[in-house]
Parts: C-alpha cells; structure tokens; sequence
C-alpha cells in the first residue's frame, strides 16, 4: 500500500484493484501512517529557496507546510482544470470569496490544480495546494489545516458534486448545504418544490435505461430536451427529434445509474429563454440581472453569448444594440 501510495495510485484505484472499497483504503492509510506529505512547488528553479505558498502533495517524504498563526482558517475549493461547463466565472467567484474571509480575518486556503486562474496566483490566498479536487485529496488538506469549513458552491459542477460525500466524512460545508444543493441538481426534488410553489414547467420525466427514455419520450412526444443531473452548467444537454437519437444519447451517456438519471422534458419551440441571477441572505433577494440567452438550446451558458438587460424599474432593455436585432423592451409581471 505504501509503495502505491508513492507511485501516486489514488485510493479509488486501488480499491478498484484489490477489490476492496475506498473507504477501506483510506482506513487503512491512516491506521499504518500511510499519509500525505505537502511540498512547496520550486518557483526559483532551484537557485535559490523558494517561499510560495504553493504546495503539492507526496507520498514518503518529508512535509515542508509551515505552521500558521492561531487564526481561524477556511477551505475555497476553485474549479479545476478549465474545460468545457467550467466557465472562468468560477474562478471570479472563488477569489472574491477569498478576499471576502481575509478581509474577515481568516487564514484563507485555495484548492485548485488549474495554472491559468487568477486563483491561483501567489497573492490571492494565505496558501493554495495545488492539488486535483478529489474527494481523497480534499480530505487529505481538511485533515492536516483543521479549517472551521469548506466552501464548494463557487467552484462550479466539479466541487459541487463532492459537497455530499465530504459532509459524509466530517466536513462542515459553509454556506449551501449539500441539501439545497441536490434540491437544484435533483430533477425530480426541483420538479416536486415547483409542484409545491405552483410554478409551471414543461412536462418532464426521469430515466436511467434505454426503455425508461423511450417510454417517456413516447409520452411527452418529440422534440424533447435530454440532459443528465447532476450538471447545473448544461453539459450534455441536447435536443432529441425521434427513437433512433435517442437510444444513441442513452448509450453515449456517460454515469447514467437509478441514483443520477437523465432528464427528459418537452422542448418548447419558439420559446424566449431568459436567466436570472439571485443572491439570498434567506430574507431578501437581490436580482442583479436577466439575460436573455440568443444561442441554440443545448449550448453551455460559459461558451455563449447574452443579451445582457439592465433593470429600470418594471421595465427591462437591452443594455446595447444587437446587429440583426432590434431592441425589446419586456413588462416583468410581479
């Protein structure tokens, strides 16, 4: 185990390798001191001492994080390696919750393994360990700095989908709870909390098999809207026309089980889709904009364009013209 743990073998693989669970894994790790080591990442290339908060982690070695102050401390997650449904605002988020807990006086630490982040620049966080977001890896660094909580829900779909089993190992998740986070992710809690506040929304259905989606489908009846959940960001999202695509979207997809099955829900042609953003201290609501998407349905909101409109009292306009489009102007019923 020992020898694995050196040659960088994460715990999931070699569960899956010995036929044991992860959890046996970790337990037994810590149960023969078989623990993570941080080094500082050489910025000076050797020429002299480097003094970056960076670390990484190593197996069989010697630790070189330096013991902080007495100050309360607190874990931001960043997104990971960027790529498509990982949008940059995830970084933007991550820092300004960053500086938001320095300025309130905590030791702040930053997880993130992605170079080109403003994250991860030497002065955003008190120290930033440059490690993968893993559920091994984040237990890893909330054991050894002991922050009051983790912070997940600025990150985007990659920690959001950690928050659940974290809580399960000890971690006190600040800010949305694992629960509101699945009350948004799950389809099914979303569609009941709809029901309760009488909200209308396209007739829908959930599937985790070929036959489940096809039945669903016939029901709804075509075009219809096909995406996992567990995915707030649109990735794999489509528009599905007939059977013939659809059993090929069920075969493609990938993490598909009973406990994260596909949407399904009717497609609305000619229909205008607008967003809005809200920030809630659980009293108030703040809506700083609506955007009314332009792009096809199925397009990841990072890689598209808005029409951005701004809010003058109950009247909403575009903020700038469109060539090719002529401004609206829309009544927003209370």
């Amino acid at each position: 185990l020992a020898e694995a743990k050196r040659i960088e073998f994460p715990d999931n693989v070699i569960a899956r390798l010995t036929g044991k669970s992860e959890r046996e894994i970790h337990d037994m790790r810590h149960e023969n001191g078989i623990v993570a080591a941080y080094k500082i990442v050489d910025t000076c290339a050797a020429e002299f001492a480097a003094e970056t908060p960076y670390y990484y982690s190593v197996y069989g070695s010697e630790n070189e994080v330096e013991e902080t102050s007495g100050k309360k401390k607190v874990l931001v997650l960043g997104s990971g390696p960027i790529r498509i449904g990982q949008g940059i605002e995830f970084d933007f988020c991550s820092v300004h919750c960053t500086w938001a807990f320095s300025k309130e006086g905590y030791e702040t630490i930053i997880v993130n393994n992605n170079p080109e982040t403003v994250s991860t620049d030497f002065d955003i966080a008190d120290k930033l360990y440059f490690e993968p977001l893993t559920l091994e890896d984040v237990l890893s660094i909330y054991k050894k700095e002991k922050p009051v909580g983790v912070i997940a829900q600025f990150g985007g779909q990659t920690p959001l989908n950690l928050a659940s089993e974290l809580e399960k190992n000890g971690v006190k998740i600040l800010g949305t709870s694992p629960a509101v986070i699945d009350l948004a992710e799950d389809r099914d809690l979303f569609r009941e909390m709809m029901e309760k506040l009488e909200i209308p929304m396209p007739e829908s259905g959930m599937a985790a098999t070929v036959e489940e989606a096809l039945a669903i489908a016939g029901k709804i009846g075509y075009p219809v809207m096909v995406r996992p959940s567990y995915v707030l960001g649109g990735r794999g999202m489509e528009v599905v026309y007939d059977n013939e695509s659809m059993v090929g979207y069920m075969k493609a997809a990938v993490g598909v089980t009973p406990d994260r099955p596909i949407l399904i829900d009717r497609f609305l042609n000619h229909a205008m889709e607008c967003e809005a953003d809200a920030i809630s201290d659980g009293t108030h609501a703040f809506v700083p904009a609506v955007m009314e998407h332009i792009e096809l349905a199925g397009i990841h909101s990072g890689d598209s364009a808005f029409l951005p409109y701004i809010f003058p009292r109950k009247i909403w306009r575009p903020s700038r013209n469109i060539p090719g489009r002529s401004p609206r102007r829309c009544m927003l019923r209370a």
